[in-house]
């Protein structure tokens, strides 16, 4: 079963998220977490910890993976009857993938900061072509994967068009991921101000 949750930034998402975990773990289910972020800077660093300090106080019993690039490989290995996996989240995954395939540029921390790291060159255009193969092999595999697994996802496409080329276009590929993912979820919840609201039930 796939649980896509999406929510802008402090939209409650990913505490939504753990809630869901928190359902399965009472039935008897096993949790996994995995984690795309790279403590690149003090800022993520902090974000991270918030994010860590937040699960050692909650009844899960967590299994912590990070992985910031190899995520259909570790799903595919996770993913079995009887555990949840909560994965947070895909569009810093989105931001490693891209920068990974473009080793000259400076790695990025977080999603906002994608303009700014991803430079305009030749390498962009390798660097989008190797992201939706991951994203087709992602997406393409998710509905052979067996337990349970709800994914994190930012919405960013409710603000303003971005000025810069590079900003638009990662609006544009974390829009198109989330409705592929969308797609072929069995559930999908968009939260607003800590408040989910079902757009896919199954």
């Amino acid at each position: 079963m796939i649980h896509l949750v999406l929510g802008g930034a402090r939209s409650g998402k990913s505490r939504y998220g753990e809630a869901l975990v928190r359902q399965y773990t009472a039935l008897g289910f096993d949790a996994c977490y995995v984690a795309t972020a790279q403590a690149l800077d003090a800022e993520m660093t902090s974000r991270i910890r918030l994010h860590q300090d937040g699960r050692a106080k909650d009844d899960i019993d967590w299994q912590l993976i990070e992985e910031p690039l190899a995520l259909t490989a570790q799903l595919t290995g996770l993913a079995k009857p009887g555990r949840v996996i909560l994965v947070d989240c895909l569009t810093l995954w989105l931001t490693n993938q891209l920068l990974a395939a473009s080793p000259e540029d400076e790695p990025a921390s977080t999603e906002s900061d994608f303009a700014v790291d991803f430079a305009a060159s030749a390498s962009k255009r390798d660097a989008l072509a190797h992201w939706r193969q991951e994203k087709n092999a992602f997406v393409d595999g998710l509905n052979t994967l067996e337990g349970v697994v709800i994914l994190i996802s930012n919405e960013v496409g409710s603000g303003i068009v971005p000025l810069g080329e590079l900003s638009r276009q990662f609006v544009d590929e974390a829009g198109w991921l989330n409705q592929a993912v969308a797609a072929v979820a069995d559930n999908v919840t968009l939260v607003v101000a800590g408040l989910p609201l079902v757009l896919k039930s199954s």
